[in-house]
């Protein structure tokens, strides 16, 4: 693991574009289950641990913007892992960019529809508009340090240790499941008027977050 962790460091591993596709795959799904996890935490203490929230739309525990963000971030920053500090800056704002303008276009093209506030949030400094603070996007900042060094290179590694279709079952399937859950609760269930996971979990007895 050691061994390969340099090497992707130093940009020493040529990549086969099954390895690129297979690894973009698994990071999708880790970035989008961290931040349903940072969220499931957060609004336990935002609503004074005294329950636990439902995150997302989704049945599965998986949020679409953190896994945008991963991407964005892996894409834009991978030509610097050697400098971590640049790494933080670069996931830093282009996660808040992305949160910003995200919550921005969400709330006035759909009459005011907030899917996050934080006006209404614990550790709100900086706050701008309730889309972004200074909290979020410095824990963005260091989700990103964790993506660079932690998430992608196990995922570098399992691409080099795993068979081709061995890791290509894997990662596929894994990414499939999710993004067929995101699509059939952002789009399918609307169109087919079918009852959407956030239905279903409210009917169980299941609390989401109110702004």
């Amino acid at each position: 693991m050691k061994n390969i962790f340099n090497k992707y460091l130093n940009d020493e591993i040529k990549y086969e574009n099954w390895q690129i596709i297979g690894i973009v795959a698994l990071v999708i799904v880790a970035s989008g289950i961290f931040g349903w996890i940072y969220e499931f935490i957060l609004y336990y203490f935002d609503g004074g641990c005294k329950e636990f929230y439902m995150q997302g739309g989704n049945f599965l525990p998986w949020i679409n913007i953190y896994a945008i963000g991963a991407v964005l971030i892996l894409i834009v920053a991978r030509k610097f892992k050697k400098k971590p500090f640049l790494v933080f800056l670069i996931a830093l704002f282009l996660s808040g960019v992305l949160e910003y303008f995200s919550g921005f276009a969400i709330y006035h093209l759909f009459n005011g529809l907030r899917l996050w506030d934080y006006n209404k949030e614990i550790w709100n400094f900086g706050n701008i508009g309730g889309f972004i603070c200074l909290r979020s996007v410095l824990f963005f900042g260091i989700s990103g340090l964790l993506l660079m060094y932690g998430i992608v290179p196990v995922c570098v590694y399992l691409s080099q240790k795993m068979s081709k279709r061995s890791f290509l079952i894997i990662s596929i399937t894994l990414v499939s499941i999710i993004l067929f859950d995101e699509f059939y609760n952002l789009i399918f269930a609307r169109v087919l008027n079918l009852p959407r996971a956030s239905e279903v979990y409210k009917n169980l007895g299941f609390k989401y977050v109110k702004f």
